[in-house]
């Protein structure tokens, strides 16, 4: 026999006292419960047993603390109940959607009416703009220097994650698609865990469907709250009708259900205009786009079917930029801003938009374990971010920093940034005029016509040139070129702004020990 009492919060022990069949257990976090039958030490509480008589005696009294404590603590208990939802895509630029600016006729139904229904957040960034190193940070609220996993490898088995505090806490942890990118998976304590292999490699909606609605099944017939990471693979490479899709075909890949011309699709400002083959694979990028809209769709679709919509906060975000030269693997605004969208029914105005405040994968851990009322962990550099989901205000979000370390093939190029509304600073500590960046991007048609392109084009040819070596530093004004084309860096009327951006920049790197530090002090400025 074993009752709860969920959210009992203000407590920051935790621990059991032990009798032979019966015992209290006072969770991190405030859960309390009490189990009849064979117990276990937790730390935090002695050794000492009590005799079945006297915990008995105990008995009345705890069960009617257990019974009034939400109540006298002023905690709503039902929110120990809510679940959550992250549903992640991946490689999607910010402005893909239609609800962040997309101009193609319904290219995103599914995330704009999910926007439609909860809050959109236009400067939210994540933190590194590369898989692995991107949802580790989600998962540690730790940035990447702090947790380990600076490139594609796993975090310190040091450091605490989310999951770990949800199982503690009773949750149902789930992931799909996209597991080998937070490691080592015992640290993510996944209860249950469906391959990018059982979901067309990551990408067949009707797949999400049928996962996500037995897993919402498993977590009702259990009784449990639970966490459920569904990532879409799209619109990662290869995108549909690519080469490198064709080279797949056998490995389970869907078709899709929607293709573009070359001439329906936006080009993106920092990107040439005028080059066929651009528009080729961005046509083919868009299809992907739509495809993972789907994927969204049928996620929230079996969450509603089961019951679960209205005690489940949904969050919605893009791991990192879209996959061509200067977005994803720098960063630019382009490789780290991310469509982040949150709902949560009754708690979220629907259709509300955060025009202002900035919010960066550092947050994420910390703003879930503060929905749940849970103690904050040492060692978190972020921080929650509930207070604007609720329609406060909160100080201290008027930048973020960013960071980049390490390609997919394990080439090296530390990048270090800080953001604000109108600036960005980015320190490039690889560029020495020697060293050519290689990125993922630079396989596929873009960066290849760009090449071929820049033999008669000048303008073209720097953009290629600059590509490949960047510069020290870098500096842009965000209202006249929200694209970051031109570098401001010499530009002596920025030079104060320039000055406290490293400044920021610096006390950051101090404060989080970053083992860039050095090389900054002796190369910036």
């Amino acid at each position: 026999m074993q009752l709860h009492a969920d959210y009992l919060s203000g407590s920051s022990e935790s621990g059991v006292v032990l009798t032979n069949d019966l015992s209290i257990v006072i969770l991190r976090y405030g859960r309390v419960g009490l189990q009849y039958g064979g117990g276990c030490m937790m730390a935090g509480f002695p050794s000492s047993k009590y005799t079945r008589r006297d915990f008995l005696a105990r008995l009345g009294t705890a069960a009617a603390g257990l019974a009034v404590a939400p109540r006298v603590l002023g905690q709503e208990p039902e929110t120990a109940r809510t679940n959550v939802l992250l549903i992640t895509v991946d490689d999607m630029n910010f402005d893909s959607a239609g609800v962040t600016g997309c101009k193609i006729p319904g290219i995103t139904p599914s995330i704009d009416k999910l926007a439609a229904q909860g809050m959109r957040f236009e400067h939210a960034h994540v933190t590194s703009a590369v898989c692995q190193p991107s949802r580790s940070v989600l998962m540690t609220g730790r940035y990447p220097h702090r947790n380990g996993a600076m490139g594609f490898e796993p975090i310190d088995p040091s450091v605490p994650t989310l999951q770990e505090s949800l199982r503690e806490a009773g949750y149902l942890n789930g992931i799909m698609a996209k597991v080998g990118h937070l490691a080592p998976q015992a640290k993510f304590c996944w209860d249950t865990v469906v391959g990018a292999n059982d979901l067309g490699q990551g990408r067949d909606p009707a797949l999400f469907y049928s996962h996500s609605k037995a897993f919402f099944e498993q977590a009702k017939a259990a009784g449990k709250p639970f966490f459920l990471m569904a990532n879409s693979q799209d619109p990662h490479r290869p995108f549909p009708g690519s080469d490198g899709e064709a080279n797949r075909k056998a490995a389970g890949l869907p078709e899709v259900s929607r293709t573009y011309k070359p001439e329906e699709v936006p080009v993106p400002g920092f990107l040439p205009d005028g080059i066929p083959d651009i528009r080729v694979e961005l046509a083919q990028y868009f299809a992907g786009v739509h495809r993972c809209d789907e994927a969204v769709g049928q996620v929230l679709r079996a969450l509603k079917e089961a019951g679960l919509e209205e005690n489940t906060i949904v969050f919605f975000l893009s791991d990192n930029g879209m996959s061509f030269p200067y977005a994803k693997t720098n960063c630019y605004r382009s490789s780290t801003a991310t469509p982040m969208i949150v709902r949560w029914p009754g708690k979220i105005k629907p259709n509300t938009v955060n025009r202002h405040d900035f919010v960066s994968g550092i947050d994420f851990m910390p703003t879930v374990l503060d929905v749940f009322g849970m103690q904050m962990l040492e060692g978190m550099d972020g921080r929650s971010f509930l207070p604007l989901l609720k329609g406060k205000r909160q100080g201290g979000r008027d930048k973020v920093f960013t960071f980049f370390t390490e390609t997919s093939a394990k080439n090296k190029y530390p990048m270090r940034c800080v953001r604000t509304e109108k600036f960005s600073y980015i320190f490039n500590a690889w560029a020495d005029g020697q060293t050519i960046f290689r990125n993922e991007p630079q396989s596929g048609l873009t960066f290849k016509a760009m090449q071929t392109a820049a033999e008669h084009d000048d303008a073209i040819a720097e953009r290629v040139k600059f590509f490949l070596f960047r510069t020290k530093e870098e500096f842009y004004d965000l209202e006249a070129d929200p694209c970051e084309m031109e570098n401001l860096i010499n530009a002596e009327e920025h030079k104060a702004t320039i000055q406290k951006m490293r400044r920021e920049l610096l006390e950051m790197m101090v404060s989080t020990k970053d083992p860039l530090l050095e090389v900054f002090k002796k190369q910036a400025g």
